[in-house]
């Protein structure tokens, strides 16, 4: 379990010195002992504001976080266990109505039980309201970080947490749709863990609380700059779509590897292949000043052994990326890729993709998670992006596991890499040839980077 902090003691250590300011609280008339007129309930409430100080289980204000300005939403776990009902609902609503009027992005900082029992399904309904705030705030293009607290569980969790765009959960909170309470008691408990939901893909990093406030403020900064530096006003009207046509493209980076172009094909092949030559971690450590990851599918896996996404700051801009890191690519992978480029596309970033797989994962387990479905959502996602996509192939491109992440029209490539519709070994399989046909068949394809330049698929190679 972690240290539990009231909302106003975490409102202190993450936002800057003498920045928050409350937000008008909204009134409602309420019938004595609320709606459900449960005996003793405008007691409890009354013992609850005696401990805590304060009137509900939310505090709404704006605040800035290491600079950046942001909407935050602290839950107080002392006030009847930071529990939803009708008045904190009335407050979420405000909240995120402000931010979308003065376009702030949202900060959930959650530690809830989930919905109010003395309020009944008038309390269960408030989660439809959060749904719908946050679905307005989608639309308008602004960014939700989400932050998880002990505990994270019930419809907080699942709107207000687990709807976010980000996920960052305090070590050793207690998070889960089931509470301590309700579960099977034969649960183990270890899966209602804040590592447990990185794990499992729902959140994108376990932070310690003294770090919460620069992973925060840098999450921020990147989300919220959107299409800086770009033609268009980020801060125009009409959402991602408005901005789009404004955005400058990320640059191309350089190539890192050494050597001219390959002779032959299988040169090519090989050169890719090297263990020594520089991969997507060394890519995006020499592009980017400063990057946060995100992490996992949010469908139950996560593939960082063969998928690296996230956003980066370059030159004072925001760049997401998606970079494969030369292995064979899992569903999670693609899946946690399509997250990023619809979410970049949402806020008006610009996408970097680094294509470097030998192809798509095709083992069984890779069948029974969905490889192919996972694959369409990436074909599809940057199909339908509105905002420029840039690739540089870096290494293997294996087949239609390395082309789903190409840019149609903006895709290049360094010296020492390949693209083939299908590895040389496998072609020459597939053809029944000798294995030692296997050279010439390369050849054949056509897949060294100059070959790709020739037939138009690739824009250029990229120099040091």
């Amino acid at each position: 379990m972690s240290e539990r902090r009231s909302a106003r003691e975490l409102l202190a250590l993450v936002t800057d010195a003498g920045s928050f300011r409350e937000l008008p609280v909204p009134r409602r008339e309420s019938a004595p002992d609320g709606p459900l007129a449960w005996q003793g309930y405008d007691a409890s409430r009354a013992r609850a504001a005696g401990r805590t100080g304060e009137e509900e289980s939310v505090v709404c204000g704006s605040a800035e976080v290491d600079g950046s300005p942001a909407v935050l939403l602290a839950f107080e776990f002392g006030f009847l266990g930071g529990s939803l009902g009708e008045r904190t609902g009335d407050r979420l609503e405000a909240a995120y109505a402000h931010a979308r009027e003065h376009r702030l992005p949202v900060v959930p900082l959650i530690a809830t039980g989930g919905s109010r029992m003395q309020e009944g399904m008038l309390a269960l309904t408030q989660l439809q309201r959060v749904a719908r705030q946050s679905a307005l705030t989608r639309e308008a293009g602004l960014p939700q970080i989400a932050v998880l607290r002990d505990p994270t569980t019930g419809g907080g969790w699942a709107t207000l947490g687990a709807g976010a765009d980000v996920v960052l959960a305090l070590s050793g909170a207690q998070v889960g749709f089931a509470g301590s309470r309700v579960r099977p008691p034969d649960a183990d408990p270890a899966a209602y863990t804040s590592q447990a939901q990185l794990a499992a893909g729902s959140a994108d990093a376990v932070v310690r609380p003294e770090e919460l406030k620069p992973v925060l403020g840098l999450w921020l900064r990147l989300l919220s700059r959107g299409a800086a530096g770009a033609d268009a006003d980020p801060g125009s009207a009409g959402g991602a779509g408005a901005r789009a046509a404004g955005i400058a493209p990320a640059p191309v980076p350089a190539a890192l590897g050494g050597g001219g172009l390959p002779r032959t094909g299988w040169e090519a092949v090989l050169r890719a292949r090297a263990a020594g030559r520089p991969r997507a971690g060394a890519y995006l450590d020499a592009y980017f000043s400063a990057r946060a990851a995100l992490v996992g599918d949010r469908c139950g896996g996560t593939d960082e052994d063969g998928m690296l996404c996230g956003f980066g700051e370059r030159d004072g801009r925001t760049v997401a990326y998606a970079a494969q890191t030369g292995a064979a690519t899992r569903p999670a992978g693609y899946r946690t890729a399509a997250r990023l480029i619809r979410l970049a596309d949402r806020l008006g970033v610009p996408v970097l993709t680094l294509v470097d797989t030998p192809g798509a994962a095709n083992d069984a387990e890779a069948e029974r998670q969905g490889a192919g479905a996972a694959i369409a959502e990436v074909f599809g996602a940057v199909a339908a992006a509105r905002v420029p996509v840039t690739t540089l192939v870096v290494g293997e491109g294996g087949s239609g596991g390395a082309l789903a992440l190409a840019a149609p029209g903006n895709t290049w490539a360094v010296p020492d890499s390949y693209f083939s519709v299908i590895a040389p070994e496998l072609a020459a399989a597939i053809l029944k040839r000798p294995p030692e046909e296997v050279e010439a068949t390369a050849g054949q394809l056509r897949i060294r980077p100059q070959d790709l330049v020739e037939l138009g698929v690739v824009r250029g190679i990229s120099g040091p």
